[in-house]
């Protein structure tokens, strides 16, 4: 080692030192010591490196290093999970958590969650109680079904269904309806795990009444219909209604399931939204079983549930699986607060984050848009260019596949950089921006932004220029 170097590592600030520096002893409020300690360490091995690797500049001042570490730890020691800002336009983002709680169920999980809880038991008794109580009667009277239960998401919903009434049996299931949901998980795959075998019936495009009745057999436990949530096949097409798989069914003792994926509790068409399978008439249809997602069209958190008749869900929830499938107290909590939201259809355009985003107009949009524009040119920078253009959003999350919703957009644009960077920049601000790139333009989707994030947005915009 060069006499040059050994001075040079000698410049640099001890871990002790900087510890009792007053920034970092502020920043030991927010994180735990050890890992302040590590980006301490970290920080000062990379200059360690430098040195040694023979580029003769000397360390920073100790206000730069301390500058450094502040730097780092905003962006290494925050919290992973965290708040982000939807500009994509996907109003149920899987990315971005899908459905933004209604204010009831926020305040609701902050209260539930920030103290002990009546989760599973019975203030009545002081003994052990039904967890599902809490939303049981809620669904019951939404669907008109005579019981409900509720696990951690629509797959395992139809995993726990199959293995309860049909493990070991055939099920019958249009091959029109073999769907593949995110993550490349498909219904033959969910059917061959829960002990039940599929039976295929129909072509892709169309499949009728008298191809179940050909295939029930002796073998048979259920004629099992599933929603084509996520995608359109279009041109040639038929399938059989579940009220006739339903009399199919209960004629040779089957059940019958109907798996509707997004599951819309009121008929969305009411608000000029295309014509989505609703819950209610999938029982009154006479379907044993319906399960459908808590997070899309329902707009609350990540659940399956299932409601139906009282036999078959009691079978259900006596499954050894519904342990291993069950959800938690906020889970509950932010479903319950959400599903009252649902006895009042004329106030879910006031209440219901989801459904109002998907009906806002354009032109209240297109107002938003414009806002944003001027809160973003308030930085009076040069650099950056701003358009309020039309566009599409979409609905995400396999709901209302192929809808295109008509939507305002503020395009950014910084001299010297591409879209692409652009973009990424924004994502690491705090909190992340998430956009959409369109044809070289970086855009920010209004339909999906609220007026309490411009100020966001605005900082976030800032940090990149700055």
């Amino acid at each position: 080692m060069e006499e040059k170097q050994k001075q040079l590592l000698k410049q640099l600030p001890a871990v002790d030192r900087l510890l009792e520096n007053r920034a970092i002893q502020d920043l030991l409020q927010l994180y735990p010591r050890i890992l302040v300690t590590e980006v301490i360490q970290d920080t000062i091995d990379r200059m360690r490196k430098a040195i040694l690797s023979g580029n003769g500049e000397p360390p920073p001042a100790e206000e730069t290093v301390v500058e450094r570490i502040l730097h780092r730890c905003a962006g290494e020691l925050h919290l992973s999970l965290r708040r982000a800002i939807n500009g994509v336009g996907i109003v149920l983002h899987t990315g971005l958590g899908r459905a933004a709680f209604a204010e009831q169920a926020i305040q609701a999980l902050m209260e539930t969650t920030a103290h002990f809880c009546t989760l599973q038991a019975d203030i009545g008794t002081g003994k052990r109680g039904d967890r599902y109580a809490h939303v049981e009667g809620l669904l019951k009277r939404l669907s008109g079904a005579e019981a409900a239960m509720v696990v951690n998401n629509n797959a395992a919903a139809t995993m726990l269904i199959l293995n309860t009434l049909a493990e070991g049996k055939e099920v019958i299931v249009s091959r029109g309806e073999l769907v593949e949901i995110g993550g490349s998980f498909r219904i033959p795959d969910v059917m061959r795990r829960s002990g039940a075998r599929l039976v295929e019936v129909g072509a892709s495009n169309r499949t009728h009444l008298r191809d179940y009745t050909a295939a029930v057999g002796a073998d048979t436990a259920m004629l099992l219909k599933v929603h084509q949530s996520n995608f359109k096949i279009i041109g040639f097409t038929s399938d059989v209604a579940i009220g006739e798989i339903a009399e199919l069914a209960h004629e040779h003792g089957l059940y019958a399931v109907d798996d509707l994926g997004s599951g819309a509790l009121v008929d969305l068409a009411k608000w000029g939204l295309p014509q989505e399978p609703v819950v209610s008439r999938s029982i009154a249809a006479g379907a044993d079983v319906v399960c459908f997602s808590g997070d899309k069209l329902l707009g609350g958190p990540q659940c399956g549930i299932i409601v139906g008749k009282k036999e078959p869900i009691e079978r259900m929830k006596k499954n050894q699986l519904t342990r291993a499938l069950r959800c938690g107290k906020m889970t509950y909590t932010v479903l319950e607060a959400t599903l009252r939201l649902f006895l009042e259809e004329e106030k879910l355009l006031e209440h219901h984050p989801t459904i109002r985003m998907l009906t806002e107009t354009p032109g209240e949009i297109k107002k938003r848009a414009q806002s944003l524009k001027r809160n973003l040119a308030s930085l009076g920078n040069e650099k950056l260019n701003l358009q309020v253009l039309e566009d599409l959003s979409e609905v995400g999350s396999g709901s209302l596949a192929g809808l295109q919703l008509p939507t305002w957009v503020v395009s950014l644009e910084i001299r010297g950089q591409s879209a692409e960077t652009l973009a990424a920049d924004l994502r690491l601000q705090q909190p992340p921006v998430f956009t959409r790139i369109k044809d070289g333009h970086c855009l920010i989707d209004c339909r999906t932004v609220r007026r309490d994030e411009f100020v966001m947005i605005r900082e976030a915009v800032r940090g990149v220029l700055g």
